[in-house]
């Protein structure tokens, strides 16, 4: 049962389970927070485990007024009365942990990033050969075919067919991601304030543990992107990627996500 959490002048829908060291995690750009249900129930004899969503999506609302997902973030521990809690995020997910640990280092005890993004990358011409490849031109305008073409780019990834995964998979990830590309839609109405200078030239400053992974099916940049994560954070470790794991490595791959995080986590 979604609960609610006024901060920020809007209100938040977030899952909250388990007791112990706090864990907030933060779903991908194509997903909300139904993403993690499974990591959440295997963390929570362990720990106080909180799945967000984040702003616009999912059960959150989206006020017309500018806003920061890291302020909000750091909003919902205050909230919640937690000081400190370490921050776990996939793709988008990812790059909102890293923002919120550079602008509110005090609040952030640990990172644990899946296939992350980061702000202020760009992505490589590679990847837009990639796109035109297998999924072409799209009526932006029509969800579906734009949920469609979203899951076979990221879930499905370049090296596999979508026959090769549970159709039940390929059905939650497309249904998911139309209610999010309605999020993206009324977010794009709205200032989101960007973090300056944005992230991706200060992994250096990250002075915490960092767990870093990505799927071993993912695209090439996220890819490469987990590897520059390890290669200038200064206290991060990186994971092999994981088998048979795209970009929504928390749904594909939940019992090898909750037993990195449930070895990394304090």
């Amino acid at each position: 049962m979604t609960q609610q959490i006024a901060v920020n002048g809007t209100t938040l829908g977030y899952d909250e389970v388990g007791t112990g060291t706090p864990v907030l995690l933060l779903h991908a750009g194509i997903a909300d927070r139904r993403m993690w249900r499974e990591v959440c129930a295997a963390l929570a004899d362990r720990h106080r485990t909180i799945a967000l969503d984040l702003r616009g999506y999912g059960d959150s609302a989206l006020p017309p007024e500018s806003f920061a997902h890291r302020d909000d973030v750091v909003a919902v521990l205050d909230a919640l009365d937690i000081d400190r809690a370490a921050l776990v995020g996939c793709s988008f997910g990812g790059a909102v942990a890293i923002d919120t640990a550079l602008a509110y280092p005090q609040r952030v005890s640990a990172l644990a990033l899946f296939g992350t993004a980061v702000s202020g990358h760009e992505w490589s011409p590679d990847t837009e050969e990639l796109w035109d490849r297998l999924v072409g031109e799209i009526d932006e305008e029509d969800l579906a075919a734009s949920a469609a073409g979203e899951v076979r780019f990221w879930v499905v990834g370049p090296h596999r067919r979508p026959e090769d995964l549970d159709p039940a998979l390929i059905a939650f990830a497309e249904e998911s991601d139309r209610r999010a590309l309605a999020a993206e839609q009324a977010l794009s109405a709205v200032d989101v304030v960007d973090l300056d200078p944005p992230a991706i030239g200060r992994l250096d400053e990250l002075d915490l543990p960092v767990l870093v992974t990505a799927g071993a099916v993912d695209i090439p940049d996220i890819i490469r992107l987990a590897d520059r994560i390890a290669a200038e954070a200064p206290r991060a470790v990186r994971l092999p990627d994981i088998p048979e794991a795209a970009h929504l490595i928390p749904v594909e791959r939940p019992t090898e996500v909750a037993e990195a995080l449930r070895a990394f986590l304090p």
